[in-house]
Formats: C-alpha cells, sequence, structure tokens
C-alpha cells in the first residue's frame, strides 16, 4: 500500500459545448437584419428623390433596377447602392459591384457603366440621407414596463416608451414619442420633450430636454458642478443653484456628462454633437450646431459660439469666449478668448500656422544641432 502524500488530482474539464457562430466578414456586416430595421426595396427615382441628388442613368441596363440596402465599394452588389467622395478610392470605384453610386460632380464620369451615377455636390449628406432610408431609426414601442418606477404626479404621454427598471423621480414630464431605455433614472421635475431618445443607464436631473434629443447609454446629465469653496480648513461645497438646458436636436455620445449651472443655466444649444466620454462643466453655454469630439473638456463659465469644432482631448479653462466658427485642434490648451473663424493647436493654444512653423523651427534646430556635434557634445556632458 503506498504511503506518503497523494499526487495531486487532475482537474477535471467541464463538458465541452458546442456553439455554432456565424462566419461573417467585415463587408458583409452593414444593416444586418438582426439589430437594423430594414426598409425597401426602392427604385432609383426614390433614391434621387430622397436625397436630392441628379440622377445619371446607366450607360448599361435600362434603369428599372430595385435597390434592398447599401454597402462599400468593394463588397456592394447589383441591388445596393455605394458612395465615393474621396480621390484616393477611385480604384475601388472602377472594379464595384454596386447598382448606383453616390458621388460628387468631379466623379460621375468615372462610375462604371452597369451602375446609376447619384451625383451631388454634398455627396456624404445624401449618402446619410439614403442610408437613414433603407435603415431608419427603430419605431417606438408605446407603453410603460411593468418593473418601471413612476413617481407621483408624472406625466407621460401614452405614445412614449419607458423601458425595463427605468425610474422616475416626481413630477417628470414625458412628451410624445419618447423612448427611455432599460434602468434610465430620470430625476424629479425633469421635463423631456417630444421624439427625445434616452439610452440605458443615462442619468438625468435638474434638466429641461428639448424636442428630438437623444442621449447614448450611460450619459449624465445635471449633476453637481465641481464648485466650492476654498477654507483654511478645507474645502466647503457651493450649492450647484442652476439647471442644465439641452435645446433641440442636442446628441451627447455614451458617458458623457454635463454638470448643472451653479448660479445660472449650463445651455447645449441646438442641434450640438456631444461624442463619448466628454465633460461640461457647470455654467457652460454651447451654441448652435457645436461639435465637442471624444475626452475633450469644457471647464466651468466657458461660452461657445456658434457653430464651433473642439477636437479629441482638448482642454479649455473656464470663463473664456470662443467665437463663432473657430476650430480648436486635438490635445490643444485653449488658455485665452479665441477669435471667431481661429484655427488654434498645442498647448498654450496658438494659431495653426504659428504652431507649424515653431515645429518647423524646433526641426531645423535640432538637426544643425545634430550636424554640429553638439548632440554628442551633450551626450557626453
Amino acid at each position: 500500500m503506498p504511503t506518503g502524500p497523494l499526487p495531486p488530482r487532475r482537474p477535471q474539464r467541464p463538458p465541452s459545448i458546442k456553439v455554432r457562430f456565424m462566419t461573417v466578414t467585415p463587408d458583409n456586416i452593414p444593416g444586418d437584419p438582426r439589430f437594423f430595421v430594414t426598409q425597401g426595396p426602392f427604385g432609383l427615382a426614390d433614391l434621387a428623390r430622397c436625397s436630392g441628388a441628379e440622377l445619371r442613368a446607366a450607360k448599361e441596363g435600362d434603369g428599372t433596377g430595385r435597390f434592398t440596402g447599401i454597402a462599400p465599394l468593394q463588397s456592394a452588389t447589383r441591388a445596393q447602392v455605394s458612395f465615393l467622395d474621396n480621390r484616393r478610392y477611385l480604384p475601388l470605384l472602377e472594379g464595384t459591384g454596386a447598382g448606383a453610386v453616390i458621388v460628387a460632380p468631379a466623379f460621375a464620369d468615372k462610375v462604371p457603366a452597369h451602375a446609376a451615377a447619384l451625383v451631388s455636390r454634398a455627396p456624404y449628406q445624401a449618402w446619410a440621407r439614403i442610408a437613414t432610408l433603407f435603415y431608419p431609426a427603430p419605431p417606438v414601442t408605446p407603453g410603460i414596463h411593468p418593473s418601471a418606477v413612476i413617481g407621483a404626479g408624472c406625466e407621460i404621454d401614452p405614445t412614449a416608451a419607458i423601458g425595463a427598471f427605468a425610474v422616475l423621480g416626481e413630477r417628470v414630464r414625458v412628451g410624445a414619442g419618447v423612448d427611455i431605455g432599460t434602468h434610465a433614472s430620470i430625476g424629479a421635475g425633469v421635463e423631456i420633450g417630444a421624439r427625445c431618445r434616452i439610452g440605458a443607464h443615462v442619468a438625468i436631473s435638474h434638466a429641461l430636454l428639448g424636442e428630438r434629443v437623444t442621449l447614448l447609454p450611460g450619459a449624465r446629465i445635471g449633476q453637481d458642478g465641481f464648485g466650492f469653496a476654498v477654507t483654511p480648513e478645507g474645502f466647503e461645497n457651493v450649492p450647484q443653484l442652476g439647471r442644465v438646458i439641452l435645446e433641440d436636436g442636442v446628441e451627447i455620445g455614451a458617458n458623457s456628462t454635463v454638470d448643472r449651472g451653479s448660479i445660472r443655466d449650463t445651455v447645449i444649444g441646438a442641434g450640438s454633437r456631444l461624442d463619448n466620454l466628454v465633460q461640461i462643466g457647470h455654467n457652460a453655454r454651447l451654441g448652435r450646431c457645436c461639435i465637442v469630439v471624444s475626452q475633450a473638456g469644457i471647464s466651468g463659465s466657458t461660452e461657445l459660439g456658434d457653430f464651433v469644432t473642439v477636437a479629441a482631448q482638448a482642454g479649455l479653462i473656464g470663463h473664456i469666449k470662443i467665437g463663432a466658427k473657430a476650430r480648436i485642434g486635438a490635445q490643444c490648451g485653449v488658455m485665452s478668448d479665441v477669435d471667431a473663424g481661429a484655427d488654434v493647436i498645442g498647448s498654450p493654444a496658438m494659431p495653426f500656422r504659428e504652431f507649424f512653423r515653431n515645429v518647423a523651427f524646433l526641426r531645423r534646430m535640432a538637426r544643425k544641432t545634430t550636424q554640429d556635434g553638439g548632440g554628442e557634445k551633450a551626450d557626453r556632458a
């Protein structure tokens, strides 16, 4: 009989489970019916009318084909519409199998003989309209899920949808055609205008939303601003008594945050677009149709004019003004006012031309130092 410790037992593997997955390639993904509502088919006249493009019939065929969707140039079939707006992809246009292609006037003569041309001076806009025609936003299914919690005094339009485990505080007003996703939290007194879409796990408080506002999952609207008094003993919070106003057509990306004002409102102007992971400080005011790209931050009480663009990871200090149609470059550090129409980059921010002149100068100096042996002397030192 063996003595001593027994050898360790080999762990038994759990029984294998065979799961069958569909094999897909990236070019076969657009409009997957498992995820997207599809309309159609549509004829060429429908596509031209929807997009506002000029229809130029194919040199081959009778032009009576019907179209079922959109696809990239390299994978589109005769029943699909494709798009070109960049000269570098002309080789793909020459070999495309698409039955119709949206192009700018400069590329209209490059469309293959078998394909119709939808010629537009704004081809990307035409592409957006046709894509929306085939793949509209999912329809709202009215009703309140049994697991939702609805506070006293709420006014909910009968055409609105309230998802599972959503929580609405007292006196919330929800307009026609609103879609509130699962686990959303809507604070007391919040007003949501018609046809807004509130994603899963969104939290809203102290806010008034206009019509057609979209909040993607995880967005946080109306929480306390970053305000406190510094005392010898530490910090003392300053009450944040303002609101957040999201005007019509605003879209805010996933996990972005908009703080409510301290003594006046934080305002996001009509049609503005905030990317994912954007921070807007208290009392900030954005004009109409501003763009703020991912990981950018705008500090409290800063004001942006209409059509301002703030690129990724840019940071704006508080209490400054950015003029209309100004463009703030990626990773830019803005510490003073920016004139209307200006383009700035760098940290501290400076005009584009000045920034790149400085970069070129530093490169020349680095090369000169290396050629003169300065780099070797520095290394020896």
